[in-house]
């Protein structure tokens, strides 16, 4: 785990608590648990259940609605722990959409919702798993998503495509972002977007929601889906907030969620250089062990350091999210996930180089942090869409897009 290598950041007793808590449960899952999650394409349904009675999925809902009632000091811990505790980053994504996406119903929802679905969440018996916004055309610039919403008497209709969804096969709601007015018609592209909360089941068994999910090489207990919604009817209170609204609905919650992903490859990249200096301490090659030559070493080292300087960024956003300037706070956040992926990934090569041949073995493991390390790189936000943010919002230059 993390404590092994490195230093702790400096901690509150809400996040010591935490971190124990959360370690406690990592301890039960070993490394074969995790590689066999990760060969079978399985979700951890029983990692999940252990984090589910213990209250760990409502730890972002607010105690009157049944959950913890932390922020996002709290749970950047607890999602460092799950990676670097042998869950690594697709383990730790298994639940990241559980965690964040009830939390624009916490911020916006109408408090009859709030009162029928949070607890539900808070206790583990309704999942909100799946997020809806990428499009096959609507990638980084999510205003050009061409899904629509329309009102039809007390109901909306919801028609269009989306892709990249993740955990919709674990998921009972969607939060689905849709256009309610043409982009032509509004006097700025990022209005005329709006935020719904679709029930899984309904849509499915009526014929007017498919999904079907998209093979790929990393993030292997979590699936990814293709879906296509023909004509989805959801009740006129599906709206989450207000009507054209919903983009600045989502990027509401940006600072900490890419606070918190920070803080899951930071823990990969601690799971990853542990498991190089164990493998370089017990192999030996010509009579001694690899770890005692610079070759070996210097790589561990070197993303050992890149990592502390990443962590220590990513808490301190951390304890700046809520209530801190949202510009600079802003900064920090795609500063530290930015620091924290390129560290996570170094921090894997280095761990696979370590194992020579056996690097790519699936029995060594560093093989999936390799590539979920890569993956890091590319969620939620580009590293070059970053580098365009700190570019323009933090040097002042010109827009480059």
């Amino acid at each position: 785990m993390s404590a092994k290598l490195g230093s702790e950041p400096p901690m509150s007793e809400a996040q010591s608590l935490v971190q124990k808590n959360i370690r406690a449960i990592c301890d039960d899952f070993d490394r074969d648990y995790w590689r066999q999650k990760s060969v079978n394409h399985e979700y951890p349904h029983e990692f999940v259940d252990e984090l589910v009675d213990g209250g760990w999925l409502g730890v972002a809902i607010p105690p009157e609605y049944g959950g913890e009632g932390f922020g996002t000091p709290e749970v950047t811990v607890m999602m460092e722990e799950i990676a670097a505790g042998g869950a690594g980053f697709s383990g730790a994504q298994a639940i990241h959409g559980a965690i964040y996406n009830s939390v624009p119903i916490v911020n916006y929802g109408s408090e009859r919702r709030k009162e029928e679905l949070l607890p539900k969440v808070a206790s583990g018996d309704v999942s909100i798993q799946a997020f809806c916004l990428t499009e096959p055309n609507a990638g980084s610039d999510s205003t050009s998503i061409e899904t629509t919403a329309e009102k039809d008497g007390d109901e909306w209709v919801i028609e269009g495509q989306k892709i990249w969804t993740s955990r919709v096969d674990v998921s009972d709601y969607a939060v689905v972002i849709a256009r309610t007015t043409p982009i032509d018609e509004v006097d700025k592209p990022t209005r005329g977007i709006s935020m719904f909360l679709v029930d899984i089941e309904d849509a499915v068994s009526a014929g007017t929601l498919e999904y079907e999910k998209i093979p790929k090489s990393a993030s292997d207990m979590v699936n990814s889906f293709e879906m296509w919604f023909d004509g989805v009817r959801i009740p006129e209170d599906a709206l989450i907030g207000e009507q054209g609204n919903g983009f600045y609905q989502v990027l509401d919650g940006l600072n900490e969620e890419r606070t918190v992903v920070a803080a899951e490859a930071i823990g990969l990249g601690e799971l990853a250089i542990e498991r190089g200096v164990e493998y370089a301490d017990n192999r030996e090659v010509f009579g001694r062990s690899i770890g005692k030559n610079q070759a070996i070493q210097h790589p561990l080292a070197a993303a050992h350091a890149r990592l502390e300087g990443a962590k220590a960024l990513t808490y301190q956003t951390a304890d700046q999210v809520e209530g801190g300037d949202q510009r600079a706070v802003g900064a920090r956040a795609n500063m530290a996930k930015y620091l924290a992926a390129e560290a996570c990934y170094e921090a894997a090569d280095a761990a696979v180089q370590t194992h020579g041949g056996f690097g790519i073995a699936t029995e060594y493991d560093v093989e999936r942090y390799f590539r979920e390390a890569r993956l890091t790189k590319l969620v939620p936000i580009t590293q070059e869409l970053v580098l365009n943010y700190v570019g323009e919002q933090v040097l002042g230059l010109p827009k480059s897009y």
